[in-house]
């Protein structure tokens, strides 16, 4: 047998790990997954993400590629019940799914998804799972302010500075507020993302809410491509990922 790549579908509850990459002295769901799969396989296995989430945050749909030799398909196909068992409770495998040897998870992927969660009140079951926010705040300002995103590619006011990216370009082809009870969540999806941008577009835009800065200066901080310029990053306990789109999966 020849060596053959795989997807893998994760969600994770970020709480507990220092993002999902491998890092030194810090435990990440990467490098809990690539043991556990290890493991199983018996044979080193060495997962490539979709993407970096950070400290904190969390995904209810994230997927890695990695390969493996002198596997039957069918064994690796259904292996989910055996890798879970290698797993921390707070990572869970979802679906094995065979793909061409050159497809790849960042790279290939075309659009994604994110959600963040704010609740208005103390709440012990929303800990580390949502924002905390006691200032009142005008959804449907924030709501006006977020459509300008659609007019602006060059983010770099809500991006981490010195990132190894070659453009700080992306399309987002939604963004919206809605109401949910006690609360709000903001949902955004793009073709890319950059490190932090998320967390510090909701940053800015509670800024907007909070009757900080209006439309226009919304648009000045877009425009200035400074990130000085923009909002604080919100805390990462309400941030998941939540869709990865590729064109060869439905």
């Amino acid at each position: 047998m020849s060596k053959k790549r795989y997807f893998i579908q994760l969600a994770y509850d970020g709480s507990l790990y220092h993002g999902w990459q491998i890092q030194p002295n810090a435990i990440t769901v990467q490098e809990c997954l690539d043991k556990a799969m290890s493991i199983y396989f018996r044979q080193t296995i060495e997962t490539l993400g979709c993407g970096r989430t950070d400290t904190g945050v969390h995904a209810t749909e994230f997927f890695a590629h990695f390969d493996i030799e002198d596997v039957a398909e069918e064994w690796v196909l259904n292996a989910i019940s055996g890798i879970n068992a290698l797993l921390p409770y707070q990572i869970a495998a979802k679906k094995i799914i065979a793909v061409a040897d050159d497809a790849h998870a960042r790279f290939d992927a075309t659009a994604r998804a994110y959600k963040y969660y704010i609740h208005f009140e103390k709440d012990p079951f929303k800990l580390n799972r949502s924002w905390l926010v006691k200032d009142k705040l005008d959804v449907v300002l924030m709501n006006e302010a977020a459509k300008e995103l659609f007019n602006y590619q060059d983010f770099s006011c809500f991006s981490k500075s010195n990132t190894q990216t070659f453009t700080n370009n992306c399309t987002i082809s939604k963004a919206i507020f809605e109401e949910t009870e006690g609360g709000l969540v903001f949902t955004i999806k793009a073709d890319r993302f950059l490190r932090n941008m998320v967390r510090a577009i909701m940053g800015t835009l509670i800024r907007v809410g909070k009757g900080e800065i209006d439309i226009e200066d919304f648009k000045k901080i877009i425009e200035s491509k400074n990130r000085s310029k923009a909002g604080q990053s919100v805390a990462a306990c309400g941030l998941y990922l939540v869709r990865v789109e590729y064109p060869y999966l439905g």
